[in-house]
């Protein structure tokens, strides 16, 4: 075969491959948007009204189209100290155009230890992702994610980020020193209940918290992005906290929901 020729053939193949997982992560974008939604709290009196804490996003409940079940991480929720009689839990949903629609939610279960928590919102269900069991995710996998970076400080509209499974790692680090441990890596380390999770190359951001990681092609959940409770226990040690992202394996939601399953 000439040379000259294989060459331009190897060019076009990789091009047309770019083109299209170009072209895949477009359609998958579409159908994850409107299941992405903003958690946050809502109070008259307040200016503004209505504060983002977070990002959910809406799980597929059984075989229905759409649900009224949210994921997100539980440190996006209002501690019960900080807790106000005329402050409500709220989600904002997109309906059938780019208008978000406030709805009032309830917590469900939260399981403190993988900084996990189940809300329903009231109204309309909402078209929902499905989980698929992040035991078959690979280091080296490309994945992407969505939410609300910087605290809704680029806008209210949910911005995409990709990148690869870099690392399947414990969640806690082992600390040089006792003055280096925190709250929260004592707890996991006494109670010997250290996790893997997904260490990403993608940068997310403080508002990205609870937000769908999701394979590219499918747009089925692979994990919920982390921007606290894993820096907390990992970095602990580390005096300049790194740029680096992490995601809780969505097996820890799958386990999450059949704990609000009848007995």
């Amino acid at each position: 075969m000439n040379f000259r020729y294989l060459v331009r053939l190897m060019v076009v193949c990789a091009t047309w491959l770019a083109t299209s997982l170009h072209a895949d992560l477009v359609n998958t974008i579409a159908q994850v948007k409107p299941s992405v939604v903003i958690v946050g709290t809502f109070k008259a009196t307040n200016s503004p009204r209505f504060a983002l804490r977070g990002t959910g996003f809406v799980l597929a409940d059984g075989s229905a189209p759409g649900s009224n079940l949210v994921v997100t991480n539980a440190h996006v929720l209002p501690k019960p100290a900080d807790e106000d009689p005329d402050t409500a839990l709220v989600v904002q949903v997109r309906t059938s155009g780019p208008e978000l629609q406030m709805r009032t939610a309830t917590v469900l279960e939260v399981d403190s230890l993988h900084d996990l928590a189940l809300l329903r919102f009231d109204g309309p269900a909402v078209p929902g992702m499905t989980l698929r069991d992040s035991d078959t995710v690979h280091e080296g996998q490309s994945v992407a994610f969505m939410g609300f970076p910087i605290g809704g400080a680029l806008g209210f509209s949910p911005v995409t980020h990709r990148g690869t499974v870099s690392s399947i790692a414990p969640a806690a680090l082992p600390t040089p020193s006792a003055q280096q441990l925190n709250a929260q890596a004592i707890r996991n380390l006494r109670g010997g209940s250290t996790f893997d999770i997904f260490q990403l190359d993608g940068t997310a951001y403080p508002g990205n918290s609870g937000g769908p990681l999701f394979d590219p092609n499918t747009g089925v959940v692979l994990g919920v992005v982390n921007m606290v409770l894993i820096k907390n226990t990992r970095e602990s040690a580390l005096s300049s906290p790194s740029g680096i992202s992490y995601a809780i394996p969505s097996k820890f939601v799958a386990q999450l929901l059949q704990r609000r399953q009848p007995k």
